[in-house]
């Protein structure tokens, strides 16, 4: 008998797929995976994703062994939304796939390296996270032999383009993905792209307590304040009341991931119910966002991103460190922008000759560093550079 989860009628099927850019029909199909199952073993063993075990979550090149990194917060994700899709009756393969790619775009230093890149191409046509995703799963990744990019299917670029929702605008690296293999932009993605991007939200606003904690930047009395921990610190006290404070932070952590997960399969299954859906199209063609939290919870959520932004992501030390990282990763482009020979042979091998195409390689290059080689390479080709204790 199969222990194969089923799934509803609006859930993504690998055997409709609408297939991927390049025809593999002269490839040998290796076991018997289905198309979504490839797609995540794809990314899995790309060298986009090993590269994330050393790109910042919330800490720039952390010391500590125990502190998150973009590779671990992404099992994290994955492991929510393969949660949540097999109890709404999702595909979870095609789920965990874009849980698992969905920060593979993100520069050295997160946000502030991102911040930077965006910067340095000004009047090039600017720096997107989300759009470079895409890039380097389509063009930069390449490690088959007749054609660039890992050759993902349709809703896994679909669901990794639209993460957060249907785009009007896009950036310059989503608009030449879009241009080669039209993604719908303009349209709400499948559910399970819906849910990949909740489940991105309840790792990261709960786990980043944990790191938070154990960095001494924030302490249990201030998370405290949050009405959402402070109800959720309460019931887990009941729970063990002769366990010791320090000894119930993971429980507290584990206990607030749950009681989101079930909201967001609540009120998913009620929103579903009222739309009246039935096919994987009708999520599409629906017009609004399907998978989301209660209201209660979206406005608990809010308050607990609120205090995270105040109290730890724009703490002092987050933001010095974010300058000096910043200013890396601009002397990096700046260097590399003055001699494209100090680039690797490879890469300056294949620079373009004219603009924004020069620039965007260039940045392109930076991009896929982790954080310990952009700072290995800052002190080679700029000189040497400070950072401070914990960097």
């Amino acid at each position: 008998m199969s222990d194969a989860p089923r799934h509803a009628p609006w859930a993504a099927d690998p055997a409709k797929s609408c297939g991927r850019l390049h025809d593999e029909q002269r490839e040998t199909v290796r076991g018997p995976r289905d198309a979504f199952q490839r797609d995540r073993d794809r990314i899995i063993h790309s060298i986009s994703f090993r590269r994330l075990r050393h790109k910042t979550q919330v800490f720039m090149a952390p010391d500590g062994d125990h502190f998150r990194v973009r590779l671990t917060h992404s099992l994290e994700v994955a492991q929510i939304g393969r949660t949540v899709a097999r109890a709404l009756g999702l595909n979870e393969d095609l789920t965990e796939a874009l849980c698992l790619a969905h920060d593979i775009g993100h520069p050295p230093f997160g946000h502030a390296g991102e911040d930077a890149l965006k910067e340095a191409l000004t009047g090039q046509g600017g720096f997107d996270h989300n759009g470079n995703t895409l890039r380097a799963l389509m063009v930069i990744d390449s490690p088959y032999p007749r054609w660039n990019g890992l050759n993902l299917t349709w809703e896994t670029l679909e669901g990794l383009a639209k993460h957060n929702g249907p785009i009007v605008k896009p950036q310059w690296a989503l608009a030449e993905a879009d241009a080669a293999f039209p993604l719908d932009l303009t349209r709400w993605p499948s559910l399970e792209a819906q849910v990949a991007a909740i489940a991105d939200d309840i790792a990261y606003d709960n786990h980043d307590i944990d790191d938070g904690l154990r960095a001494g930047l924030l302490t249990l009395d201030q998370i405290l304040t949050v009405p959402v921990v402070a109800a959720g610190w309460d019931a887990t006290r009941k729970r063990f009341p002769d366990i010791a404070p320090d000894r119930l932070v993971g429980e507290l952590v584990r206990s607030q991931i749950g009681t989101m997960v079930n909201d967001l399969i609540a009120e998913t299954r009620r929103r579903v119910d009222e739309a009246g859906i039935d096919t994987a199209e009708d999520v599409r063609a629906t017009g609004t966002c399907l998978a989301g939290f209660s209201e209660e919870m979206r406005e608990a959520e809010r308050s607990l991103k609120r205090f995270m932004y105040a109290n730890l992501y724009h703490h002092p030390r987050q933001l010095e460190a974010a300058r000096i990282a910043g200013e890396l990763v601009a002397g990096l482009f700046g260097a590399y922008r003055a001699d494209p020979g100090r680039m690797p042979a490879d890469w300056h091998g294949r620079l373009p000759a004219e603009e924004p195409a020069r620039s965007r390689h260039i940045a392109d290059f930076i991009a896929g560093m982790t954080d310990r080689y952009a700072v290995t390479r800052y002190r080679e080709v700029v000189g040497p550079i400070d950072l401070p204790e914990g960097f």
